[in-house]
């Protein structure tokens, strides 16, 4: 049986939750930009995870996962109905019921088992957003990277909501629906960046915010010999920071950009010297990113030597940012 809602869309998003989020808000009538939806997510974070089950360290340029969709629903004032299981059977019901009803459905997932995914890794805090299916074939919404418009059939789709493992969720699916009367903007933007930058500055462990950075800085100087296969996890980290946001580039980019669009929307003195200085710190990650694949590509631990020092400036300067951010005054 086929069953299709159509111009469900996210042009050119960047991100898989918030490239999901959009395409959800737009089909209720709701435009918002991917940098605005990820800062009004209070999405800016960093955790650097290792633990001896891993194959290699785990970086993460943002907040947990769903965080970022819960946070834009409880800011907008959205209808946010989030549905898990441990079923199959009824995670798939779960999916159909809210399609019949006309809503496109946000997914997490691992993105492994897509079969348009043409990088096989497993990463179980992935998002799309399903718009539709046919007899055996999903119909997605993904990045741009990925395709945007894309399927996958209906058993891989099963394989990766019903994935265990890190950071995976039990066949989670939400919708989300405009209620009744939005709260301002301007108000939703300020409340925000005060909260975001907050949590950024009183991590709860070492491992997380401006403390992770620094943690980070010290432990990349060991990545070559924490590394079963340098020439192949180096390079794949670097990409996942530049490209999928883990570790820092796209994130500390989109956040600049916020801010900026913040800016634009609010006579804030402060949104723009934050705007600054995250203009300052987007390329320096990309620097970190571009030294630890040469890291792996060469075997010249040089390189890991001057991410460091990037890190541990990158530690500074977003301490200072945030510090900066934390004082922006409610509307």
């Amino acid at each position: 049986m086929r069953m299709i809602i159509e111009n469900v869309a996210f042009p050119s998003g960047q991100h898989c939750e918030t490239t999901a989020i959009g395409a959800l808000l737009r089909h209720e009538g709701i435009e918002l930009s991917e940098p605005m939806l990820f800062g009004l997510g209070e999405g800016l974070g960093f955790v650097y995870w290792d633990a001896k089950n891993m194959d290699f360290p785990f970086l993460g340029g943002r907040s947990k996962p769903m965080r970022i969709t819960r946070t834009v629903a409880e800011r907008l004032g959205l209808d946010l109905r989030v549905q898990e299981t441990g079923s199959p059977r009824k995670a798939w019901q779960n999916v159909t019921d809210a399609l019949a009803a006309g809503r496109p459905v946000g997914l997490q997932l691992d993105c492994y088992h897509l079969e348009y995914f043409t990088s096989k890794v497993h990463f179980g805090g992935h998002f799309v957003a399903m718009h539709g299916h046919d007899d055996d074939r999903a119909h997605l919404i993904d990045t741009a990277q990925q395709g945007g418009s894309v399927t996958t059939s209906l058993a891989s789709l099963e394989l990766a909501r019903n994935e265990r493992g890190p950071m995976t969720a039990r066949n989670l699916s939400f919708t989300l629906s405009a209620a009744g009367p939005r709260p301002s903007l301007r108000s939703a933007v300020l409340e925000s960046v005060r909260a975001n930058a907050l949590d950024f500055l009183n991590p709860p462990i070492a491992n997380l915010g401006h403390r992770g950075i620094g943690k980070a800085a010290r432990q990349v100087l060991r990545w070559l010999d924490r590394s079963a296969a340098p020439s192949r996890d180096l390079p794949l980290a670097a990409t996942l920071m530049e490209r999928g946001g883990t570790g820092g580039a796209l994130f500390r980019a989109m956040y600049r950009d916020f801010l900026a669009e913040s800016a634009s929307l609010v006579d804030d003195d402060t949104l723009r010297a934050g705007h600054h200085l995250y203009a300052e710190i987007a390329p320096l990650w990309t620097e970190v990113s571009e030294h630890i694949a040469a890291a792996g590509s060469s075997g010249d631990a040089s390189h890991l030597a001057h991410a460091s020092e990037i890190l541990t400036d990158l530690a500074s300067r977003e301490h200072h940012a945030m510090q900066v951010l934390s004082t922006v005054r409610a509307a």
